[in-house]
């Protein structure tokens, strides 16, 4: 039986989704900027995502511009931002456990002239709000803090951070990166004080390469790709309209069973902690699992290199995670980790598992069991 926990790094696209995309190719394949008929059809697509995905957020389908993904839409809200608002100031805060689609964009505008500040977290990964009132001036203009964070499910205090944000810099933004977040959580940027909203099609069942970056009205960003003009001239490039249909599609599949969706997710969490609660020298990272997002696990076994651990659990058939998808196989530190204060031999022993709506009890059962198979085993050979 083959086990797939590693759904924080992509998902299964919906068979739904999948036919929606296949048809947007082959059939009503049109481009939207075309004056025909086909182009019409094309548009609509556009127009009907864009309202779906708005409809979700409570927002409006202006305010949604289509992407490639999470990582463009990060780099579009911090560069955006930036380029838009130099004159204004050039202090940018974000986290020290943000992805690295903002913590590279972040080190780009250092080297172009602007401060970056590092927020830092507590030991459950949760950002210091008494240090985040200090570090906010009058020059700040763009403060970017995770919803969730991708390794650890820690749950950070969004509502909070916007409204420190603008009470203490009232001209600046206040960007998520919501990747983790939305399809896990109902998220109203308008009450939540959101002013940009980063997310990824497929971390919740929809195509890779779409995604979509939520820029309140008002919000000023430089586009950074030219040329055509499309989406209001905010993104140059023909739209990827199989994309954005389909992870409309997914957003609104996902949405309606959420509440079910995440109390199963809860139950897959909590059954695994407390198979895996009499194995010896196991902990788990972040926040209390029923604080933390339903999804998402972070746990250290003492004595085995994460990587072993990994290759070992796919010998029989059950995939997860060493960390980020997008830095795991670059062998660093994990930052966010490091930022929690874990020491360095567990920063070299810790696994990400995470859950979709499609995972069972069974699975989690059989991973249980073969942990307990071959943890005890790979402890052994390390002490040789």
């Amino acid at each position: 039986m083959e086990i797939y926990f590693d759904n924080s790094a992509t998902t299964r696209c919906y068979t739904e989704v999948k036919d929606l995309v296949s048809r947007l190719m082959t059939e009503d394949f049109g481009n939207p900027s075309a004056m025909h008929q086909k182009g019409v059809e094309a548009e609509r697509y556009m127009k009907e995502a864009a309202a779906s995905i708005a409809g979700i957020l409570k927002a409006k389908p202006e305010e949604i511009l289509f992407t490639s993904g999470g990582t463009e839409s990060d780099n579009l809200a911090l560069i955006g931002t930036a380029l838009a608002l130099r004159r204004r100031g050039k202090h940018i805060i974000i986290s020290q456990t943000e992805h690295a689609a903002v913590r590279e964009p972040a080190e780009f505008l250092k080297k172009e002239g602007f401060e970056v500040s590092l927020l830092p977290v507590d030991a459950e990964g949760v950002v210091r709000m008494d240090v985040l009132s200090e570090m906010l001036r009058p020059d700040t203009i763009l403060v970017s803090v995770m919803y969730v964070n991708n390794e650890t499910g820690t749950v950070m205090p969004v509502r909070e951070i916007a409204g420190l944000v603008h009470e203490k810099s009232p001209l600046a933004y206040f960007h998520t990166d919501a990747v983790q977040a939305f399809g896990k959580y109902r998220i109203c940027p308008s009450r939540e004080g959101i002013d940009l909203l980063s997310v990824s099609s497929h971390k919740l069942h929809g195509p890779k390469g779409a995604g979509f970056l939520y820029i309140r009205k008002g919000v000023r960003l430089q586009p950074l790709i030219l040329g055509g003009g499309q989406q209001n001239g905010m993104r140059s490039g023909t739209d990827n309209v199989p994309g954005a249909a389909g992870m409309a599609l997914a957003s609104v599949m996902v949405y309606e069973h959420l509440e079910d969706n995440n109390k199963k997710l809860y139950g897959l969490k909590k059954r695994l902690q407390e198979g895996l609660s009499d194995l010896e020298g196991i902990t788990l990272n972040g926040m209390p699992l029923e604080k933390a997002a339903p999804h998402i696990m972070s746990i250290t076994f003492d004595g085995i290199r994460s990587e072993v651990l990994l290759h070992s659990l796919e010998d029989r058939g059950i995939y997860v995670s060493a960390g980020s998808a997008c830095s795991s196989h670059k062998r660093k530190p994990s930052a966010t980790l490091s930022a929690m204060g874990l020491p360095g031999a567990a920063l070299e022993s810790t696994i990400r598992v995470s859950f979709s709506d499609e995972n069972t009890e069974e699975e989690v059962d059989s991973f249980v069991k073969t942990v307990h198979e071959i943890v005890p085993m790979l402890r052994r050979y390390a002490r040789k």
